[in-house]
């Protein structure tokens, strides 16, 4: 069953309900650098940002350079990220793209797409969170959170995640699309999840397109009965 798109009205409350929930919304990996962050959503990929930062948290502090990283080596990094899904490859990866940076760009992460995705393990997705998040580009990156709001919600319907990550950028209105990002993937995180959504304490429920949501305990709509007072 498909979900009808949300109105432009229902898109600006939707957004305007979670910039009051969240003001300053931030990722929830711990960075404090363009290249920390470069590192630790490259670790992220099908991982948890709870297991990244308990890995990050231990690396960080020995080694959050280009240079530094590198001169761990492939083995020398993976025993700070070993509890890490598929921690092989991205300790490669990593040591790859440091390389890289030093040769190419001066040990500076870039802030533009071309770059970064030429990146060893940085895809479409970890080049949007960067560019957002450390260099505060309008871009969106759709994870699994953002693919099920979109879609669920009728805020960006779409079958795969480049056509809901462009329907996000059209409909989303400019004042919300710095951040929305963020509100977006919380959001599915935390209240639109995957197997039981907590619609009956969702603030945006009202102008959510969701059929099944009532199931799921989102307050219906209140009908009102007009009174014929003829007679």
């Amino acid at each position: 069953m498909t979900v009808k798109n949300m109105t432009k009205k229902q898109i600006q409350i939707f957004f305007e309900r979670l910039r009051e929930q969240r003001p300053h919304p931030e990722t929830e990996l711990n960075y404090s650098s363009p290249f920390e962050l470069l590192v630790a959503v490259t670790l992220s990929a099908q991982a948890t940002d709870i297991s990244v930062n308990k890995a990050t948290d231990k690396l960080f502090p020995i080694a959050n350079t280009p240079e530094a990283i590198y001169a761990l080596g492939v083995e020398g990094l993976k025993t700070y990220i070993k509890t890490i899904g598929l921690y092989n490859s991205k300790a490669e990866n990593v040591i790859k793209a440091c390389k890289i940076l030093i040769k190419k760009h001066h040990s500076q992460v870039p802030d533009n797409r071309a770059d970064l995705e030429a990146l060893p393990g940085v895809g479409r997705k970890t080049a949007n969170v960067v560019l957002n998040t450390a260099f505060g580009q309008p871009t969106m990156a759709v994870d699994t959170h953002i693919f099920r709001v979109g879609n669920r919600t009728g805020l960006a319907v779409g079958k795969n995640v480049i056509e809901v990550e462009q329907r996000l950028i059209k409909v989303i209105p400019k004042e919300f699309i710095l951040d929305s990002h963020h509100w977006l993937i919380l959001h599915g995180r935390y209240c639109c999840i995957a197997r039981k959504p907590k619609c009956h304490e969702c603030i945006v429920s009202d102008v959510c397109n969701w059929p099944d949501r009532f199931d799921f305990g989102a307050a219906r709509p209140i009908k009102v009965h007009h009174i014929d007072e003829m007679g």
